[in-house]
């Protein structure tokens, strides 16, 4: 007999001890899920979503799942985990609970609600593990479907290093050996995700298992509100692959069945992982014991019959069925394994609830302490003693009881000795605490862009003229060189090398795979990126223009902006995104959406280079960090002139510093990207009425100015401005509170700050469309005048 995992000849006692095994597995993850509802419905835990009755399928396949590869999956997979050794009944619980510490929760450090799973990629320093040597799965996200454009990614990062020579895979890959595997509820497949990554992955043929758990249900909406005819394998038939067409391998497979799950999913593993060819396995007959989550049960929505159905064919109870009709086990044998489950999972909740409180309990004796010591000095003390005993008798507290009461003690004792000892208190438990809920937003490794240095580009005496795009391809071509695990892929990227020829020539010189044309597909093409930076890659994803980036948004603000926060930096994935933006014509090519961007994808950094050098630039610092960014060229500039650096793939735009491009005394003006040649022409004029402009380019509007270097310029002219070609209150807002607020430039001001942004509507088409919805130089000039007006009417009399 041969087992699951292997060709070797096994013994039938070897292959009845792995079949229990998973057996055990099963059960413990069952009582995982029933005891884990309950301390949902106590109040121990704040909300909960469980893996029962998809147990059986996730032991198939992870005996298919090998070291290297990779799960991006659906948030029930909790058997899974388990199976691969990559989650224990204690750490099931602090997820549940919340826990803030990696090492009790390691899925992502109470950031996340339980079921949702991750392993780590990386160390504590940031650095990267051996992924090939370890079972990985990528942190899951809530979204339904959010995890398919990942995947995508994650799967063709295989065929990279399997298809592309030069790359040093040490620690990713084994010469593309890695299988990615999906896993989604059968109602989610109705989301445009899922149908444009199926797509995607047909396309590109890449090494990836589809696997869809079929409940017949979505939340409380059954199938045929869900899926035509019902049955997402009936309606994806046309991916099947034949003789003449590349395409899927489609399976089907009854999710009770353990026997034919075991061999379905060996099959699947065979086909991705030797040919490189995706798998669709839709396991059906799945059932869902207790309803979608704890905010309902699904005797609500599921009738008598089918309750009984579910009551009949639920897995586990076949798997325990089919171990005593195959003489596998005894029926006494299964029941003793049974109550040792439950046994064991009790325990384990008991120890992860003790874990999981005994810090907060002795932070509150801390606290209740020091609030007496303080109530025994005080006017207050009968107030005082109340909230301490309230806090004192508060069994199961929280940080959130123990900082209410402190600040609220702290009120009443804001005249006497004992104050700052008290402020003092909160401040240093604020600082200790609120970093287990806010840190790594950002990298905090060795790499982050806030180390990166600036190297200026350098000249030769005779550098001449070029168009701008070509310093934009000629950086690109030293980058291809200088790193071979970088590539770049968007719509019309490869063969014509990008609609603004940044690209020319570059598919030739690198190959199909590493300069690459891809099919409309905004989201997967963010996907792409996500999935193979996660894997060591340093890919380049490319959105033809800035308004296109709306169909891609949901992925960065939910899945890569969220990253490295979500597991408490032991993920991250350093993706380059690449666009271009701002003026051109027509409501569907020139908007500058900058203040939704930048509000929806925190933790992405957001770079808005004036021109092609500094964004080159940018392009060689990121390629240097370890975090992920947006990269806005100016759509009007390819064709502008600009000079030739000689130090190609060395010079670098540094990420978070302003540059004052102009010098003035009278007033600060701000601004980015295109906007910035408008500012400068109107600043010219403004010299001729004599008022002396300070221009002043953001560069990246994330992270901001982190040296505050606007403010030394406001603080010389006392006057600001800030344009912008978004909406009013969209940028400019963000702008004008880093300035006036977060670096208090307003105890310098003299006139009030102000914002010119565009109008409220999209731009019309043409060249008045233009300049009757965007910023023009007359615009700059009469705002800026007006400004000058009011300060000294005398000097400038009214325009108008």
């Amino acid at each position: 007999m041969k087992t699951a995992t292997t060709s070797e000849v096994v013994s039938f006692e070897d292959f009845k001890k792995e079949v229990i095994n998973d057996y055990k597995i099963a059960r413990i993850s069952r009582e995982c899920s029933l005891l884990g509802r309950k301390e949902v419905l106590t109040g121990k835990a704040k909300f909960g979503i469980f893996g029962d009755g998809k147990e059986v399928p996730q032991l198939a396949l992870a005996k298919a799942f090998q070291n290297g590869d990779f799960r991006s999956g659906y948030y029930r997979d909790q058997t899974f985990m388990m199976a691969i050794g990559a989650m224990n009944i204690e750490q099931f619980f602090a997820g549940l609970y919340g826990h803030t510490d990696i090492n009790f929760d390691p899925m992502s450090a109470g950031r996340q609600m339980g079921g949702h799973f991750a392993t780590h990629s990386l160390d504590e320093n940031g650095n990267w593990k051996n992924l090939t040597q370890q079972k990985n799965s990528s942190s899951d996200i809530s979204p339904t479907a959010g995890q398919m454009p990942r995947l995508l990614g994650l799967a063709q990062a295989s065929k990279i290093y399997r298809n592309v020579s030069g790359i040093n895979q040490t620690n990713f890959s084994e010469n593309g050996n890695e299988v990615a595997w999906g896993t989604i509820g059968n109602a989610s497949t109705s989301e445009g995700l899922f149908f444009e990554t199926i797509n995607a992955a047909g396309v590109l043929q890449v090494p990836m298992v589809m696997s869809v758990w079929d409940d017949e249900y979505g939340i409380s909406v059954h199938a045929r509100h869900q899926t035509t005819k019902e049955n997402i394998s009936e309606i994806l038939k046309g991916f099947q692959r034949d003789e003449g067409n590349n395409g899927y391998e489609i399976l089907r497979v009854k999710g009770w069945d353990y026997p034919a799950l075991v061999e379905t999913y060996q099959k699947a593993s065979k086909i991705a992982r030797e040919e490189h060819v995706p798998v669709l396995v839709h396991v059906q007959e799945l059932t869902q014991p207790q309803g979608h989550s704890t905010s309902g049960s699904h005797e609500r929505y599921k009738n008598a019959e089918r309750l009984a159905w579910e009551a009949e064919f639920d897995c586990v109870a076949k798997m325990k069925t089919w171990l005593i009709e195959n003489n596998i086990a005894t029926s006494e044998e299964l029941d003793e394994i049974d109550n040792k489950a439950k046994k064991d999972v009790l325990e384990g909740k008991k120890v992860a609830w003790t874990n999981f409180t005994a810090p907060t309990k002795a932070e509150q004796q801390e606290l209740v302490g020091l609030l007496n010591t303080i109530a025994s000095q005080s006017e207050n003390k009968v107030f005082i003693e109340k909230i301490a005993n309230d806090v004192a008798s508060i069994k199961e507290p929280i940080r959130k009881d123990i900082l209410v009461a402190a600040r609220k003690v702290l009120r009443m004792i804001i005249k006497e000795n004992t104050r700052a000892t008290l402020a003092t208190w909160i401040e240093n438990y604020t600082e200790k605490i609120q970093p287990k809920f806010s840190s790594h937003l950002f990298s905090q490794s060795d790499k982050t862009v806030l180390k990166s240095k600036e190297v200026a580009p350098t000249y030769d005496a005779t550098a001449e003229d070029v168009d701008a795009r070509l310093v934009l391809r000629d950086n690109f071509d030293a980058i291809f060189s200088k790193y071979p695990e970088t590539l770049i892929f968007g719509e019309d990227s490869g063969n014509i090398g990008d609609v603004n020829q940044g690209l020319e020539g570059m598919q030739e010189k690198y190959g199909e795979l590493r300069v690459a044309d891809v099919g409309i597909r905004e989201a997967t093409i963010l996907g792409q990126g996500i999935g193979m930076a996660m894997r060591g890659l340093r890919p380049i994803a490319e959105i033809q223009y800035l308004d296109y980036l709306l169909y891609a948004i949901q992925i960065m603000s939910d899945d890569l902006a969220t990253l490295q926060y979500r597991t408490a930096g032991r993920q991250k994935a350093p993706l380059i995104i690449r666009t271009r933006g701002h003026r051109l014509e027509g409501v569907w090519h020139s908007g500058s959406p900058m203040g939704m961007i930048i509000n929806a994808i925190r933790g992405i950094h957001v770079l808005v280079p004036r021109n092609m050098t500094k964004a080159a630039g940018f392009y060689n610092t990121l390629l240097e960090t370890d975090e992920p960014a947006l990269v806005v060229e100016c759509l009007n500039g390819y064709r502008l002139k600009e000079k030739m650096p000689t130090n190609l793939g060395e010079f670098k735009t540094p990420i978070g510093v302003v540059e004052t491009i102009k010098q003035g005394t009278d007033i600060t003006l701000v601004s980015y990207g295109s906007t910035l040649r408008l500012v400068e022409q109107a600043a010219n004029e403004l010299e001729s009425v004599g008022i002396s402009a300070e221009i002043i380019d953001i560069q990246s509007l994330l992270p901001f100015d982190i040296n505050h270097d606007i403010v030394k310029s406001v603080a010389k002219t006392n006057r600001l401005l800030v344009i912008d070609e978004d909406v009013p209150g969209g940028a400019s807002a963000y702008i004008l509170q880093e300035i006036v607020e977060n670096q208090k430039a307003y105890q310098h001001l003299d006139s009030a700050p102000q914002t010119l942004a565009s109008k409220a509507h999209r731009p019309a088409y043409g060249t008045d469309g233009d300049y009757f919805s965007k910023p023009s130089t007359e615009d700059i000039f009469e705002k800026v005048y007006a400004i000058m007006n009011e300060a000294n009417p005398t000097k400038y009399p009214n325009l108008y």
